[in-house]
């Protein structure tokens, strides 16, 4: 003990991490002076000394060393050497060369002592706790217990917020029409603004409005535009006065879908009397001056052009043989109120657009999404995240009192502010709530977990559904029919040819054990048998000509993954080129296979941002008008047309189901207008050349579209009675529209997520929607897809309306699931990965 003390003195003995003691030699050392630690090793070295030459060993009061004076460390030190008599000094007027101030033998042993004291405690709380639990601790809650000892505020985080719940869960108020808003508010949407504004008071200063598709959100946040504006904030006479202080209106800043964005726009202009002043803040040529950005009541912007900005800002851009950095207009202005339209666009939290709009400054916040839980209960970190919610997106320290917004660790070793490393710091959402959901479900820890999930989201957010509100609403009833069509024989033919090869594949996987390796191949496989149920020259013609265009006619990008026009095209690292959507759903499918996704090209593992900027796309034909009423249509030089002798073409089973379903509808009623979605857009390619031959007159939305082409289309759509068809792709146009002059959906094909069909049948069963609404699927039977019906129905059912449990499987592929798709016995794989 004795050597480690004069040891530990020799090498500066204190730690300088703050907080309480957590180990041997770290005990508060560091305001001790020079000569009391001096004088300390001094002593301890006498006593040895003496000891090994037979001496006695005169008592050493060990209380004088624990006596801190921190004057004294302007005392001289009194360093002695090995074998000479204690108490001599030696070179007394020099100061300490190595500046460091030194732990005395007896700080060594009260650090000693609290640490064991502080074990005791902390097993004696881990006993008590087993015992009220019945069973063994989980990690996350041994973690929670040391969280509690250095931060008592998260003693009652979950008892006082219960609390709260309760007290907002009494009888809605009803704001009042605001004077500004032209539209008169259902009861419903003025309970929403009487809440929003009592949100903004409290100590949320915002929170995510969840309301089901179609229920008027964008109109509700219009409102409480208004209504701040022209001073009616104070309308509850019951919250005035309390809360949060009702601080002078500033600029609304709302992040929308590039194909919402003009939208957002007509509907602040039609509805607001005198209309705001609305600034769209998209395109080469937007506004650079953070001042007259802030002098518009509202603006408007997109998520890829937020994420722009803000990369030139923090890793700037290459201009010549330098690198650029631009600051960001939008980051400068102080919002008085920032709203996320379709806030699941943030919901991987390391992407830069997560980043770009959690370095966003505002008042007030708000989250907007039909949809919140899209996949993963992870994904709503990032809404919590964005919302600023404390405690529930800091990190927090096990060992000391230190707590940080921001994972702080610059050299991956220690942290900046304490000196802990990682592992002794934990993220208080994904200890509380994630962790236990991912590892135990719905059962055992994972219940009180998912409790505290519902107490959260009770408190920050506010969800109504159309069933819920049947009343207020007056919706027309919404029904879906699933069609149920066969292959032709020739069809049937060649789609076994091609299952076959595929099974065959997926065989060789099961049997090596390699499945959860060959996730990306796999993947491949099931979109080719995916075209082929569409139309057998999505697979053909893309298999036997992918390399042959000639160079003058390869105008657009080609996802790589599904052979089809890339409508929104990223790159990864690799430097292979996605449709941003098709990449997102592989790697969310792949989410619960892979630990490491791979590229489903040259199968390197995959590095790509999700939220990066489209590639440039030719968009020449944006906006046009055609002799046969099709807007917005690319060239058929651009197109699977232009690979095709259109004199020999034939149709299929799929193609031939929809012009039967459309021509029957325009004898019934030639006035309904009818949404036509898929996901392929040389899918859509060949429906609307089929379409025109049976004399309908349709419209395009795609991807590759600007804002103000979208929007002309949508215009073109819903004003021209002679337009009954609107082909629409899913990837583009299944959020965020206002289709309601329509009021027939049709599926041509499913996604492996339902939540992105649903969002689609509501672009029709909305406010505004007068006639009944169907949504019809078209389905090859005996193909893979009525097993990806089956499999949506299995995992729709996990999904709760009140979004209390986890959807994680919804857009998540097991390997159970491959093999139900592949018509593979589960008992296989069961054996593939036990090997």
């Amino acid at each position: 003990m004795v050597q480690e003390a004069i040891r530990r003195s020799r090498a500066g003995g204190g730690s300088s991490s703050a907080g309480p003691s957590t180990s041997r030699g770290a005990g508060g050392s560091s305001s001790q002076g020079g000569d009391l630690a001096s004088r300390a090793a001094a002593a301890a070295e006498a006593r040895l000394t003496r000891a090994r030459s037979g001496g006695t060993v005169p008592d050493v009061d060990d209380s004088a060393m624990m006596d801190v004076d921190e004057s004294a460390s302007d005392s001289e030190p009194i360093p002695t050497k090995r074998g000479k008599k204690a108490g001599k000094k030696t070179n007394s007027k020099k100061p300490s060369a190595s500046g460091k101030k030194f732990a005395t033998y007896g700080d060594l042993k009260k650090a000693a002592a609290a640490d064991k004291d502080e074990k005791a405690a902390i097993r004696k709380e881990q006993r008590l706790e087993r015992k009220r639990l019945g069973r063994k601790l989980t990690h996350a809650e041994k973690t929670t217990l040391l969280l509690r000892r250095y931060h008592p505020e998260l003693r009652d985080v979950w008892g006082d917020l219960e609390a709260r719940v309760g007290v907002a869960g009494a009888a809605p108020e009803q704001a009042e029409q605001p004077s500004r808003l032209k539209l008169a508010l259902l009861p419903f949407q003025r309970e929403s603004v009487a809440w929003m504004r009592k949100q903004e008071q409290g100590e949320w200063a915002g929170g995510m409005l969840a309301d089901e598709m179609g229920m008027g959100k964008t109109i509700q946040i219009i409102a409480l535009f208004v209504s701040e504006l022209a001073g009616e904030c104070a309308a509850n006479g019951k919250g005035k006065g309390k809360g949060r202080a009702v601080e002078k209106p500033g600029p609304n800043l709302v992040v929308a879908p590039t194909v919402a964005v003009m939208q957002w726009k007509n509907e602040i202009e039609a509805h607001t009397e005198p209309p705001l002043r609305v600034l769209v803040w998209h395109g080469a040529a937007r506004e650079a001056d953070s001042a007259k950005l802030a002098a518009y009541d509202v603006v408007l912007t997109t998520y890829a052009v937020l994420e722009s900005a803000f990369r030139k800002q923090v890793k700037g851009f290459t201009r010549g043989n330098k690198i650029m950095k631009e600051r960001s207009p939008v980051h400068a202005v102080h919002w008085g109120r920032i709203v996320l339209d379709e806030a699941h666009n943030i919901k991987e939290r390391s992407t830069n657009t997560a980043k770009a709009a959690f370095e966003l400054k505002a008042t007030h916040r708000w989250c907007l999404s039909g949809t919140p839980l899209q996949n993963r209960v992870g994904e709503l970190y990032s809404l919590v995240r964005f919302l600023g919610g404390d405690p529930f997106s800091f990190y927090f320290c096990k060992r000391c009192p230190c707590k940080s917004l921001h994972w702080r660790f610059q050299d991956h070793k220690t942290c900046d502010d304490c000196g802990h490393g990682p592992m002794q710091h934990t993220c208080f959402w994904n200890n509380e709530i994630l962790t236990p959901i991912q590892k135990h479900g719905m059962d055992g820890p994972g219940k009180p977990a998912f409790k505290k999930l519902r107490i959260l989201l009770d408190r920050m957010m506010l969800r109504r559904t159309k069933l819920q509100r049947a009343d207020d609403l007056g919706l027309p009833p919404r029904t879906v029919i699933v069609r149920r069509d066969y292959f032709s024989p020739e069809e049937r033919e060649l789609y076994l040819s091609l299952f076959s090869d595929a099974k065959r594949e997926f065989n060789t996987f099961v049997d090596r054990g390699t499945v959860l390796n060959n996730y990306s191949n796999i993947f491949s496989l099931l979109t080719r048998m995916r075209q082929m149920a569409c139309h057998p020259d999505l697979v053909l013609r893309s298999k036997t000509n992918a390399n042959t265009f000639a160079p003058e006619e390869e105008e657009v990008t080609i996802c790589r993954l599904c052979q089809d026009v890339a409508e929104d095209a990223i790159q990864a690292r690799c430097r292979h080129i996605f449709d941003r959507a098709c990449i997102s759903q592989y790697l969310e499918a792949a989410a619960g296979v892979e630990d490491e996704p791979t590229c489903p090209v040259c199968h390197v593992p995959l590095t790509i941002d999700l939220a990066a900027p489209a590639l440039e796309v030719n968009q020449a034909a944006d906006g046009e008008t055609g002799a046969e009423g099709v807007v917005g249509a690319r060239s058929l030089k651009q197109g699977i047309l232009g690979r095709l002798d259109l004199a020999k073409w034939r149709s299929s089973t799929k193609i031939e189901a929809l012009v039967e379903e459309l021509s029957a509808l325009r004898q019934q009623d030639a006035t309904t207008k009818s949404i036509v979605f898929s996901q392929f857009v040389n899918f859509l390619d060949l429906v609307a050349f089929r379409l025109q031959r049976a004399g309908f007159a349709v419209c395009r939305l795609e991807g590759t579209m600007s804002p103000q082409a979208r929007d002309a289309t949508i215009k073109h759509f819903m004003t021209n009675v002679d337009v009954p068809v609107f082909l629409v792709s899913l990837k583009a146009g299944g959020v965020a529209l206002n289709l309601t002059e329509a009021s027939r959906v049709y599926l041509l094909d499913s996604w492996w997520n339902p939540a992105v069909e649903y969002q689609a049948m509501d672009r029709i069963h909305r406010l505004g929607q007068r006639r009944p609404v169907q949504a019809i699927k078209l389905v090859v039977e005996d193909s893979i897809e009525s097993r990806i019906v089956q499999l949506q129905e299995k995992k729709a059912a996990m999904v709760d309306a009140t979004l209390s449990t986890d959807d994680s499987a919804m857009g998540r592929l097991t390997p159970e699931d491959l093999g139900f798709l592949f018509r593979v016995c589960v008992c296989r794989l069961e054996y593939s990965a036990a090997c």
